[in-house]
């Protein structure tokens, strides 16, 4: 009979690479870990750890008995769903929601919000979490919905531990000073932007691959005068006259006196959120009611638009 607790133990060695990241991302002690998969193989009648140098690695075992691992974990939520669907009372307990800051703005808190009135047996946290961090909450069952952007250093939407499904594409619009020659314009076409300096999010970020993809798709590649990852500093530079930047929709810019939103006249870039749950898990009742909340504000949100 195998322990399902110990079969994450060593879902965890292999998604995280060692003995040691699995057991921090469990809260657990190394040898915590290595105790637990080999209890797990003493169940099994098989090794699934095995000697490499002063490191251990996963058996032939382990990796056969992965194979199945995800399809285990999910067929499990799925019982537990059934188990936990109470019908007319609606869902109870605790429901732990994880996101980054837009998406806990936009999204997570105004759901925890409806969730209050819609299902009052339900407590709601809130957690924020930058995307990789999300998959590892998810992954761990520290959180049992995320909403996450797309990105390419995330785990592919075919990764069987995880259920990712297409939620929200957030459109990017012009942001410049009130003084600019087109604050008082209805809209701005790209390539007329080539030769205004730019503010862009920090290298690496996702936004700033956004709007580097849509100004070489425009022809240019834009003069970057100043590099900022917070919201409210980009609007405060702009504001300030150093430059002009591409700013999601639903990012808000509360209190940031002398900048003007513009939309592009093309098909702007966009960045698309997730929402991210455990294979398996959006049919438990509490994510469920969790996943119909953030599918109605988001249908709100794209009518705004």
């Amino acid at each position: 009979m195998i322990d399902l607790r110990r079969l994450q133990v060593l879902r965890a060695v292999e998604r995280c690479g060692t003995v040691t990241a699995a057991a921090r991302s469990l809260h657990l002690t190394p040898s915590a870990v290595s105790q637990q998969v080999r209890q797990l193989g003493k169940e099994l009648g098989v090794t699934l750890l095995e000697p490499q140098g002063r490191r251990v690695r996963l058996s032939a075992a382990a990796r056969s008995l992965l194979a199945h691992a995800d399809a285990i974990e999910e067929r499990w939520r799925r019982a537990e769903a059934e188990l936990h669907d109470v019908g007319a009372d609606g869902p109870s307990g605790t429901l732990r929601l994880a996101g980054f800051p837009t998406a806990v703005c936009t999204l997570l808190s105004p759901a925890a919000v409806r969730l209050r009135t819609e299902a009052p047996r339900l407590t709601v946290r809130l957690r924020e979490a930058d995307p990789l961090e999300s998959f590892d909450l998810i992954f761990a069952g520290e959180a049992d919905v995320a909403v996450v952007e797309a990105t390419r250093d995330a785990p592919p939407l075919t990764d069987t531990r995880f259920d990712q499904r297409a939620l929200l594409d957030d459109p990017f619009d012009l942001v410049v000073s009130t003084d600019h020659e087109l604050g008082a314009e209805p809209e701005a076409s790209l390539p007329d932007l080539a030769a205004e300096t730019w503010i862009l999010g920090m290298p690496g970020s996702p936004c700033r691959e956004h709007v580097l993809t849509a100004c070489s798709r425009a022809g240019f590649t834009p003069e970057v005068t100043h590099q900022a990852q917070d919201w409210s500093l980009v609007g405060a530079l702009v504001g300030d006259g150093h430059g002009i930047a591409l700013v999601p929709r639903s990012v808000r810019l509360p209190g940031q006196e002398g900048i003007v939103r513009v939309r592009l006249a093309e098909a702007p870039p966009a960045r698309r959120f997730l929402t991210l749950t455990a294979r398996g898990a959006r049919e438990h009742p509490a994510v469920r009611a969790a996943l119909t909340v953030l599918d109605d504000l988001a249908g709100a949100n794209a009518a705004t638009e």
